[in-house]
């Protein structure tokens, strides 16, 4: 039976897509565009995504600076960092920027940092170090120094004790520039002192910069960290300490105190402000040192030397 049903439309050609013309899209997507990038730097990439998570998890291992409780630093910029490692300061991680146009200070800061096992290497995405350091200009590099672990202040008597010695200890009060609490340190190193006593609060502390004035001498220099200098010193004359603050109109001259042949822990105030008036009631006795040059006040790290080498002359 003839019938009148209709056949569906068939294609009449083998092309696919639109018949008209592309307009010259096509031809300009063939045209090359540069080299391709390494997998790293491309993004959503696998290899991109690794590195990132790699470089958080570093980060994560070790107290980000500022975090509660820590003390944590992170030194910035290729000189600076350069100098660091030079100057032998603890770290426990050199972050490097992926990609890095590479020059002498960062050769440098590498192989410095490879010359040390406790000393991590990271390579990391410009990004996240511009987050860890708060947008600072890191330069491609950022070293990580570790919290610094203070001893107490009684663990500097103990030790002078056990070793059969006289103590020789310095406190520092309101000494906040760490340029000055190295060189401190540095003194009690070279004249055969048992330490250093900085207060907790409105104080320096051992950062790097402490660490490069030091010269090395903290690392076999005990820094303690009281929580109220005074309570301190007190425990320091119950256990037989003689307390004596530097002061500019000072009870006795330098050369009159006797007291530096015995126990003694001698109290260094700012440069500007002295000791502070609860401090200096703690002291059992003040001590000027004769300046017949005319200088008002020594700052606390050639104070600190003066007063240590008559210690060190009278106990030879």
């Amino acid at each position: 039976m003839a019938g009148n049903s209709q056949r569906p439309n068939r294609r009449t050609s083998n092309k696919k897509g639109a018949q008209v013309g592309s307009g010259g899209q096509r031809r300009r997507g063939l045209q090359g565009k540069g080299p391709t990038p390494p997998a790293e730097m491309r993004k959503g990439h696998a290899k991109q995504r690794a590195a990132q998570a790699k470089a958080r998890r570093e980060q994560s291992r070790s107290p980000r600076k500022g975090a509660p409780g820590s003390t944590a630093e992170l030194v910035v910029g290729r000189n600076s960092v350069a100098e660091a490692l030079r100057e032998g300061v603890p770290a426990n991680a050199l972050y490097v920027q992926q990609f890095i146009d590479n020059d002498d200070r960062v050769r440098e800061s590498v192989q410095l940092a490879g010359e040390h096992a406790e000393i991590r290497l990271v390579e990391a995405p410009r990004a996240e170090l511009d987050r860890m350091t708060n947008g600072l200009n890191h330069q491609g590099v950022v070293l990580q120094i570790p919290p610094y672990e203070y001893a107490h202040p009684d663990d500097l008597t103990a030790a002078a004790f056990d070793a059969g010695e006289e103590p020789l200890i310095v406190a520092l009060d309101g000494v906040t520039d760490p340029r000055n609490l190295g060189a401190v340190v540095r003194s009690v190193s070279a004249f055969g002192g048992h330490g250093v006593v900085v207060p907790q609060r409105r104080a320096a502390g051992m950062t790097a910069g402490a660490w490069k004035s030091s010269a090395g001498t903290a690392a076999r220099t005990p820094v303690a960290k009281a929580t109220n200098l005074t309570r301190a010193l007190e425990a320091y004359k119950k256990a037989g300490l003689t307390v004596v603050g530097l002061a500019a109109e000072g009870e006795v001259g330098l050369d009159e105190l006797r007291a530096l042949d015995g126990p003694v822990a001698v109290v260094v105030g700012s440069e500007g402000k002295g000791l502070s008036r609860l401090v200096g009631e703690a002291c059992d006795i003040t001590v000027r040192i004769p300046m017949p040059g005319g200088a008002e006040s020594l700052n606390a790290g050639v104070a600190t030397g003066v007063v240590l080498y008559e210690a060190s002359r009278r106990r030879a």
